[in-house]
C-alpha cells in the first residue's frame, strides 16, 4: 500500500522529501514555497526526480539516524552494501548564526563489496513548466531553464559527471557524494568536507533534542515529532509551515488539493505553544516577533494566513500541467482561504502570548508590543465576536456562528485578562470581564443543542463537530462537565469510524466528507482521557500510531477503508496533537509512580 512512504529533510529554510527507495521526489529551492526543483511526487513522468538506483534486487531499509533529521537509506545486495545520507546542512557559525544553505547533502557511504548503481538525475526547475536543459562544466552540472523563468541548480559530484547524465552504471568503491545547490560554490566541495558537514548537521540537531525533555512513555515518537516540527519552521522570519507540500489530496481522485507552504496563525500558534512546552523559547520569540511585523497599525486585522515572509497576496493558481499525485488534480499553489474571515484566529493567538509572558515573564522582549496587540485584539474581538465567519475548516460557502470560533473569542477576553493582571492594568479588567462573559453566556444558550445533547457545529445547527472538543483544552468547561461529557460522548457515536474521525460529516462546498482528519482523531483521544476513559483513549492512541508511515510521520489525512496516509505531508497539526496526546500519557504514569512511591 502507498501509505506516502517519504521521509523529510530540512533545515528551517526549505525541505525536501525522499522516497522509501530513496528517490528525491520533493523539494523546493532556495525557500520552502519556491517553485520545485524535484516534483515527481505531483507527476510521475514530468515532475521530475532524483533516484540513486541499485543494479539488481535488493533489501532497502530506511530509518532516521536517530535524534535527528539526517534520513539514511541503507542498500543491501548480498556482499554489496551502501547507505546514502540525505539532509540539508545546518550548523552553528562562530557569531551565533546559524548555517542553513538552501542545499541538499546526499552522502553516499560504502559499507562493502562493490555495489553498482545508476543515477538518475532529472531536476524539472519552476514546477516543470519548461524544459530544463544540462550542461556539464568543469566543477558541476548546471541544469537551466528559461522559457517560463530562468532558473539554474548546480550538482557538485565525486562522481564522473558524463556517466551520470548519461545513466551508465556506476560501481561505487568507496565514499561518494552528491551537493545539490541553487547558488554556485566559490570553494569547490570534496568528500572529506562533505563528511564534515555530515557530521555538523548531525551535531546540531543531537544539541537540538538535548534540551528537549525526556518523557517517561513515547518518548521516541515525541521527539520525532518535535523534530519534524523544528524542520517546518523558518528562521529567517519565524514563521512556521503548515506543511511541506502542495496539492497532496484528502482524497484520491478528487479535487480537495491544497498548498500549504504558508503560515496559517492557527496551526502555527498551536505549534508554537507545543514547542514551548518542550523548552525551546527561541522559536516562541520568533514567532511573536513574526506577528508583531505583521501588525503595525493598532486597528489592523489579522489575515488568517501569510507567506512566510509575511506576504499578504497568496494568489491561488493551479498548474494544469502537472497530473496532480495519483492523478488527483488540480495541483494548485497559493491559497484563496488567505482572503477569509475566521475569528478564531485572535483567541488563539492571544492563548500564545499570555503563555509566553507566563513562561518567560523575566525573559521576554517587546512587552510593550505585546501588550498593544493585546489591546488590539480585544478591540478587534469586541466589535466583531458576533459576526459570522467562515470557522476553523474554512467552508468556502456562506458564512455561519461556528462554534469553536465564538469559543476561541472567549478565549481571547480570557488570556487578555490574565495577562491586564500580570501587567496590572486593573482599569481593563472589569471592562473585559463583563464582555467575557457575554460571550460565555451566548456559547451556552446557542451552541448547545438539548435534543442531541451536545453543542454543535454552529449556532442553530444539528451537526457535530470535532473541533467542539477544544472547548475543555482551553478551559472553557471542564472536563467532567457534564455537558463536555456528553458531546465528547455524541461526537464518538456520531462522527467515530472504526476509531477515526471525520472533522463533520455533513455536507461541504466539495460534497461528503470521505477522509479523517487525522488531528481530530488525536482531539478525541485527548478528551477521552480527560473524561477519564484513559484506557480506552490509549487503545485509540496506540492503534493511531500504528497508521504513521515507515519513520512515524503523519499527513493531514487518513483514509477510513484502507488507513492510508493522504493530505498534504508530513503536517504540523497532526504531529503538534501528537505530542500533546503522548505528553498526557507519560504524566499520568509519572505521577501514578509517583503516589506509587508515596504509599
Amino acid at each position: 500500500m502507498d501509505n506516502l512512504n517519504y521521509g523529510i529533510i530540512g533545515n528551517c529554510r526549505s525541505a525536501a522529501l525522499i522516497s522509501k527507495e530513496g528517490s528525491l521526489d520533493w523539494c523546493c529551492l532556495p525557500e520552502f514555497d519556491s517553485t520545485s526543483i524535484f516534483a515527481k511526487l505531483l507527476d510521475e513522468k514530468k515532475g521530475g526526480s532524483f533516484e540513486i538506483i541499485p543494479q539488481g534486487e535488493c533489501t532497502i531499509h530506511q530509518e532516521y539516524f536517530q535524534n535527528t533529521a539526517i534520513l539514511v537509506t541503507r542498500f543491501t545486495q548480498g556482499d554489496d552494501v551502501f547507505e546514502v545520507h540525505d539532509f540539508m546542512p545546518r550548523h552553528h557559525k562562530m557569531n551565533g548564526k546559524y548555517m542553513a544553505p538552501p542545499e541538499i547533502i546526499r552522502f553516499v557511504k560504502h559499507i562493502s563489496g562493490k555495489p553498482k548503481v545508476v543515477v538518475k538525475y532529472d531536476p524539472k526547475l519552476e514546477y516543470a513548466m519548461g524544459e530544463t536543459k544540462h550542461f556539464i562544466k568543469k566543477d558541476f552540472i548546471a541544469s537551466i531553464t528559461h522559457e517560463m523563468k530562468y532558473d539554474t541548480l548546480f550538482l557538485y559530484t565525486s562522481i564522473h559527471k558524463q556517466s551520470i547524465l548519461d545513466g551508465k552504471v556506476i560501481t561505487l568503491e568507496g565514499d561518494e557524494y552528491f551537493l545539490i545547490c541553487y547558488h554556485e560554490k566559490i570553494l569547490r566541495p570534496t568528500t572529506e568536507k562533505m563528511a564534515l558537514e555530515l557530521e555538523r548537521t548531525k551535531v546540531y540537531w543531537l544539541d537540538w533534542v538535548d534540551k528537549t525533555p525526556t518523557y517517561k512513555k513515547f518518548n521516541n515518537e515525541i521527539i520525532r515529532s518535535a523534530i519534524t516540527l523544528k524542520m517546518l519552521t523558518y528562521d529567517k522570519t519565524g514563521a512556521v509551515l503548515a506543511a511541506a507540500t502542495t496539492s497532496l489530496p484528502e482524497t484520491i481522485g478528487e479535487v480537495r488539493n491544497w498548498d500549504y507552504r504558508f503560515c496559517w496563525i492557527r496551526d502555527a500558534s498551536m505549534v508554537i505553544k507545543v514547542v514551548s512546552e518542550l523548552g525551546h523559547k527561541n522559536s516562541a520569540k520568533r514567532f511573536l516577533q513574526f506577528i508583531i511585523d505583521l501588525m503595525p497599525d493598532k486597528d489592523e486585522k489579522l489575515q488568517i494566513m501569510y507567506g512566510i515572509n509575511k506576504e499578504k497576496n497568496l494568489t491561488e493558481i493551479s498548474l494544469d500541467h502537472l497530473e496532480g499525485y495519483q492523478g488527483s488534480k488540480p495541483v494548485r499553489i497559493g491559497n484563496a482561504a488567505y482572503m477569509q474571515k475566521q475569528n478564531d484566529i485572535y483567541g488563539i493567538l492571544m492563548d500564545v502570548i499570555y503563555e509566553q509572558i507566563r513562561s518567560f515573564s523575566n525573559d521576554i522582549e517587546n512587552v510593550e508590543e505585546l501588550w498593544s496587540i493585546t489591546k488590539g485584539i480585544v478591540w478587534i474581538v469586541g466589535n466583531h465576536w458576533q459576526e459570522p465567519d467562515k470557522g476553523i475548516w474554512e467552508f468556502r460557502g456562506e458564512d455561519r456562528h461556528f462554534t469553536f470560533s465564538k469559543v476561541l473569542c472567549w478565549v481571547a477576553l480570557d488570556r487578555a485578562i490574565k495577562v491586564a493582571k500580570m501587567f496590572g492594568k486593573t482599569h481593563k479588567i472589569e471592562k473585559w470581564t463583563g464582555l467575557e462573559q457575554q460571550i460565555k453566556e451566548d456559547i451556552h444558550k446557542n451552541a448547545w443543542n438539548p435534543d442531541i445533547n451536545a453543542f454543535v457545529q454552529s449556532y442553530g445547527s444539528r451537526h457535530l463537530d470535532a473541533s467542539v472538543l477544544l472547548m475543555e483544552s482551553y478551559g472553557f468547561i471542564h472536563a467532567r462537565d457534564p455537558k463536555f461529557v456528553n458531546t465528547v460522548k455524541a461526537i464518538e457515536e456520531g462522527l467515530s469510524n472504526d476509531g477515526l474521525l471525520y472533522r463533520y460529516k455533513n455536507e461541504d462546498d466539495f460534497g461528503l466528507p470521505s477522509s479523517s482528519f487525522t488531528i481530530c482523531t488525536f482531539w478525541f483521544i485527548n478528551s477521552l482521557f480527560k473524561i477519564g476513559e484513559e484506557e480506552k483513549a490509549l487503545e485509540h492512541f496506540e492503534r493511531l500510531l500504528g497508521y504513521s508511515n515507515h519513520l512515524g510521520l503523519f499527513s493531514e489525512d487518513i483514509d477510513f477503508k484502507t488507513k492510508r496516509l493522504l493530505g498534504n505531508m508530513p503536517q504540523a497539526y497532526s504531529h503538534l496533537a501528537l505530542i500533546e496526546c503522548a505528553i498526557n500519557f507519560s504524566r499520568k504514569e509519572s505521577d501514578e509512580q509517583i503516589l506509587e512511591s508515596i504509599s
